[in-house]
C-alpha cells in the first residue's frame, strides 16, 4: 500500500498531461488551455523531484525549491493583475458615439466567418444601427484557408443585415491587430484628409484591452465595443490566453 501511495501521486501530473492532450487533439480552439495543462504537469513534476532531493538533504535542492516557489508566486500575481485589466476592459463602452469604428478581423473557414468573426459582425450591426452617422472600417486581410479577405466578408455580411455599403470602408491588407489599426487609420486619413483623434474598436471582449494598447501605440484614443464570446469554456480559454498575449506585447511589441 505504501508503495502504491508513493507512486500514485504521479497520477496528478499525468492527469493534467492527459487533459492537455485531450484539449490539443479533440477540441478546436483550446490549444492555450492545453499549454496550461502541460505547464502544470511539468511544474508538479519539478516539485516532486525537488522534494525527493530535499529528503536527501541536498542544499541545492532546497535553494531551487525556494527559487521555484518565488517564481511561481510572482508569475501568479502578475497573471492575476493582468487578467483583472483584461476583464475590466472587456466590458467596453458600447454606448459611446464615435465618427468611426474599426471592426477587427478574425478567421474565415473558406468564405464562412469563424465564430469570433460572426460575433464581431453582429456587434458591428447592433452598434451601427444604434449610431446611424458612424462610419465603419472593416479590417482584415486574407490568410491561409480563407477564400476571401476577412474585410470583404464582413462588408458582405453587414450589408446583408441592412447596413448601407456607403457606411462601410474596406481595409483588406492587414494581417495583425497592429496592422488592423494602423492601416485603418491611414485609410481614414486618405479618404478625409484628417486623422481621427478617437475611434471605437469592435473586437471580442477578451481582446479589447490589448487592442486599446495597440491603438495607443498608433497615437489615438479608443474605446471598446465588445463582441461576446457565446461559449463559456471558449471564453475562459481566450481570457487565459490573453494574459500571454498582453505580456508578449509588453515585452516584444507583439505583432498579433
Amino acid at each position: 500500500m505504501e508503495k502504491f501511495k508513493k507512486h500514485a501521486k504521479w497520477l496528478v501530473p499525468a492527469g493534467f498531461a492527459g487533459i492537455g492532450i485531450l484539449f490539443l487533439t479533440c477540441m478546436v480552439g483550446y490549444s492555450f488551455s492545453a499549454l496550461i495543462c502541460f505547464a502544470l504537469a511539468l511544474l508538479i513534476c519539478l516539485y516532486y523531484l525537488l522534494d525527493i532531493l530535499r529528503k536527501k538533504s541536498l542544499t541545492t535542492a532546497k535553494v531551487l525549491h525556494l527559487i521555484l516557489t518565488a517564481l511561481v508566486c510572482i508569475g501568479v500575481t502578475a497573471a492575476a493583475m493582468t487578467e483583472a485589466l483584461v476583464v475590466r476592459a472587456s466590458h467596453g463602452e458600447p454606448w459611446k458615439s464615435s465618427e468611426y469604428i474599426v471592426v477587427l478581423g478574425a478567421g474565415l473557414h473558406g468564405k464562412i466567418p469563424s465564430r469570433s468573426l460572426q460575433q464581431r459582425i453582429l456587434a458591428a450591426e447592433k452598434y451601427l444601427k444604434a449610431h446611424p452617422d458612424t462610419v465603419c472600417i472593416v479590417s482584415g486581410g486574407q490568410g491561409p484557408g480563407e477564400d476571401m479577405t476577412e474585410a470583404q466578408c464582413m462588408k458582405e455580411r453587414l450589408t446583408a443585415l441592412g447596413i448601407s455599403a456607403d457606411r462601410i470602408w474596406v481595409e483588406d491588407k492587414s494581417t495583425s491587430t497592429e496592422e488592423n489599426l494602423r492601416f485603418s487609420l491611414k485609410l481614414i486619413e486618405e479618404k478625409t484628409g484628417v486623422r481621427p483623434r478617437t475611434v471605437g474598436i469592435i473586437s471580442s471582449e477578451y481582446h479589447l484591452f490589448r487592442a486599446g494598447l495597440y491603438a495607443q501605440s498608433c497615437g489615438v484614443e479608443s474605446f471598446g465595443i465588445p463582441a461576446e464570446t457565446d461559449i463559456l469554456t471558449l471564453r475562459i480559454n481566450y481570457y487565459l490566453r490573453e494574459i500571454g498575449g498582453v505580456w508578449y506585447y509588453l515585452l516584444f511589441g507583439g505583432n498579433t
